[in-house]
């Protein structure tokens, strides 16, 4: 177990060196790249409620398509995180200058005083943060194991999708029982289908 965990933090490091050598410019190019095939995916353009995440470090950026959202008149919903019990609430954001706060993790997140609860049975498509993918679509996140939690309550009908950089992506990521994989893979140069 102890090899497993010291194998992730390894990869999540070179995650990060990896990332550090790209430029500003280059970031932001492979981040609308990714924005793009999102944005040309049936999936996503079938989906009227959309789960969107804010990025934190190493994982793709999704301010871009949270504004193209609205265009599309999708419902945006975001997480809220519960870090006593490691949970994840959802919440509706109708107008993301008023309705995001700072959360205890130090991210955006939704403020439960402005916005509406949202059941996890209405999702359509749920965008999951990653820091590092395989093909199969196995994942590691940040560490925490909030969406390993979460992934296995949203319904099995809801498309799990993942975004990543080209450099994101490994030959193999080392998966306990408790992690969790998702469906397809979008990055910007590929869509990749586990399922």
């Amino acid at each position: 177990m102890d090899e497993i965990f010291e194998k992730k933090q390894e990869i999540r490091q070179g995650i990060t060196n990896s990332l550090e050598t790209l430029s500003t410019e280059e970031k932001a190019e492979k981040t609308r790249g990714i924005e793009n095939r999102v944005f040309e995916f049936a999936n996503f353009l079938e989906a009227k409620v959309v789960l969107l995440y804010v990025a934190s470090k190493n994982e793709v950026r999704t301010e871009g398509i949270l504004r193209r959202c609205f265009d599309y008149n999708k419902i945006v919903v975001l997480p809220a995180f519960e870090t006593t019990r490691y949970k994840i609430k959802l919440y509706k954001i109708e107008n993301p200058s008023v309705d995001i706060i700072l959360g205890p993790r130090q991210i955006p997140e939704p403020n439960p005083a402005k916005c509406k609860v949202v059941p996890m049975d209405c999702l359509d498509i749920a965008l999951i943060p990653a820091v590092a993918l395989d093909e199969k679509g196995g994942r590691i996140g940040s560490g925490e194991g909030y969406y390993d939690r979460f992934i296995p309550k949203i319904p099995i009908t809801t498309r799990k999708v993942a975004l990543a950089f080209e450099d994101q992506i490994l030959p193999q990521v080392p998966m306990e029982s408790h992690d969790k994989h998702v469906d397809i893979i979008i990055t910007e140069k590929r869509i990749i289908y586990k399922i």
